[in-house]
């Protein structure tokens, strides 16, 4: 495994996460300003097709990453273990990251252009799925990423084996990316069939 380029992903991951918290910040402290600028009607295709993008390829790289993962578990191989978590990790702050940006913010302007988001019950729904899939991913995944990191510094270059700890971690980031998964299975359901229905 490459140190140098598992360090490089660490910044990398932290620039687009506070891309997103400043989001947040600037659609409470703007909403209406913000409201005004992203209700553009004659931009619909454009976001549309920019959305289902960014929303099919970061899923696709997460079940690509899963099926990854899973297989290079079953392995049961130094190199081919070390060699697969480096690049999901790489893959997830320089790929996956900015397509979250880029989902969510075409996500919010087809919201304010499709009309009343609360109200609109796949919609609405399917945010929050995505939602949770993003809490998911930050609550559980991230601190374990320390501890795998912090293992893999440790890693004995002349052992053909990893330690049982290593390993339990690795096994469980698999089953926080399938949790985190789910989530956006039924997001795609709710973006395809938009079911008519309303929560409040």
């Amino acid at each position: 495994m490459n140190p140098k380029n598992n360090a490089n992903s660490k910044p990398v991951l932290f620039v687009f996460l506070a891309i997103m918290a400043a989001m947040i910040i600037l659609s409470i402290l703007f909403r209406d300003k913000i409201d005004e600028f992203l209700n553009r009607p004659f931009l619909y295709p454009h976001v549309l097709f920019a959305h289902i993008l960014t929303v099919t390829l970061f899923f696709a790289n997460a079940v690509i990453g899963i099926l990854w993962e899973l297989r290079s578990l079953a392995s049961n191989r130094k190199e081919i273990i070390l060699h697969t978590y480096n690049t999901v990790a790489w893959l997830d702050a320089r790929f996956s990251s900015p397509l979250i940006i880029l989902s969510v913010i075409s996500g919010i302007i087809l919201t304010q252009i499709y009309g009343d988001f609360l109200h609109t019950g796949w919609l609405f729904l399917g945010f929050s799925l995505f939602v949770l899939s993003g809490v998911i991913w930050i609550i559980s995944d991230i601190p374990g990423q320390y501890k795998i990191k912090k293992l893999l510094a440790e890693v004995d270059p002349e052992s053909d084996i990893l330690s049982e700890e290593l390993m339990d971690l690795l096994k469980k980031r698999l089953r926080v990316s399938l949790a985190g998964v789910v989530p956006l299975i039924f997001v795609f359901i709710l973006m395809v069939y938009k079911p008519d229905f309303t929560l409040f």
